[in-house]
């Protein structure tokens, strides 16, 4: 490969794509020490409609919201590689790219946040302490460790995501299910000083790779964290995942042989068999990221297993399915079939 140029690596500038496109970047660096990487950082038309309804917007909300500029870079040549969270890039992509690989995959489950019920006691009481608010003993806490089935009757969860939607609807009937928008800190601290939000979900892997973590004992720690959150993950069989969540898909030039030596040295083989498998189903079931359905692939020994679910059409309806590795994307799309 030359080295008289950098290698440009386009990317949103939201902590957690910054975060993955460091990520990307590192490994490059580590396989390849001879080449200079550098970021390009390019808003797109999502990062420029934080306040808009995911769900509410007339005609609803285009296709690539978070991608579609990162992608005209690389058209145009003004980037080499483009890192997105896969679950965000379509599953048909302008003509002249392709998803060339996907790093091995960060855990796919998400993540109840809610307030701590000891913490927000101890703050109300203490009207002395700097921080305290008028107005926080209105907050409801909760206590750790709970599971989706333990929350009490009509609690408010807030989320953007039509398929966590369903599926807390599909697990509890009575939850209050209301919008949320905003990156991951934006959407802790709604939750930590609303009253009318009681909890929120989040990608797992999403607020690992900011480097927060959930301790023994249930609380949410990191250096922007608010103060006094607890965390519980969710089981994929209450919560099954979005197509591509927790992969980092890297996007490139299809006739660019340099980058695609490279991407080669990237690639996580079974993850990229799980994700084509999931976005060949999202593409059946003709799909985007905020289509209400959810599938996860597996490879287990010689086989890649998938479960899929649909609201689209009501109630859930669930499929799944196995077969050899090889044939990942053809049991992506038997299982659309099974579920149109």
């Amino acid at each position: 490969m030359p080295t008289d140029r950098p290698i440009l690596i386009a990317t949103r500038g939201s902590a957690l794509a910054l975060a993955q496109a460091n990520m990307i970047a590192a490994q490059c660096r580590a396989v390849f020490p001879r080449l200079r990487f550098e970021l390009k950082i390019i808003k797109t038309t999502g990062d420029k409609l934080q306040k808009a309804s995911m769900a509410k917007v007339e005609g609803g909300l285009p296709k690539g919201l978070f991608t579609k500029e990162l992608e005209v870079a690389l058209i145009k040549g003004q980037a080499d590689l483009a890192v997105h969270s896969l679950k965000d890039l379509p599953t048909d992509l302008p003509a002249g790219l392709l998803l060339a690989a996907t790093p091995k995959r960060a855990d796919v489950r998400d993540v109840l946040i809610y307030r701590d019920a000891d913490f927000i006691r101890t703050r109300a009481a203490d009207k002395t302490a700097e921080d305290w608010t008028p107005g926080q003993d209105a907050l409801r806490g909760f206590t750790p460790k709970m599971k989706l089935k333990d929350f009490p009757k009509g609690v408010t969860i807030a989320t953007s995501s039509t398929r966590r939607k369903a599926q807390l609807l599909a697990a509890r009937t009575d939850l209050n299910v209301v919008e949320i928008r905003g990156n991951v800190t934006t959407r802790m601290q709604k939750v930590a000083d609303r009253a009318e939000l009681d909890a929120t979900v989040l990608a797992l892997a999403g607020i690992t790779r900011l480097n927060f973590s959930i301790t023994s004992d249930g609380k949410l720690e990191g250096d922007a964290v608010p103060d006094g959150l607890l965390a519980t993950v969710l089981d994929v069989e209450v919560m099954l995942p979005c197509v591509g969540q927790g992969a980092i898909g890297i996007e490139t030039r299809s006739d660019d042989e340099r980058i695609a030596k490279l991407c080669e040295r990237l690639n996580h083989f079974n993850t990229f068999q799980c994700v084509t498998a999931e976005r060949a189903f999202l593409h059946g079931m003709g799909g985007g990221c905020q289509s209400p359905v959810a599938a996860y692939a597996e490879i287990v020994g010689e086989q890649i297993e998938m479960r899929a679910v649909s609201f689209r059409d009501g109630p859930a309806k669930r499929s799944a399915g196995k077969c050899p590795i090889k044939e990942a994307a053809a049991l992506g799309e038997q299982l659309a079939v099974e579920l149109k």
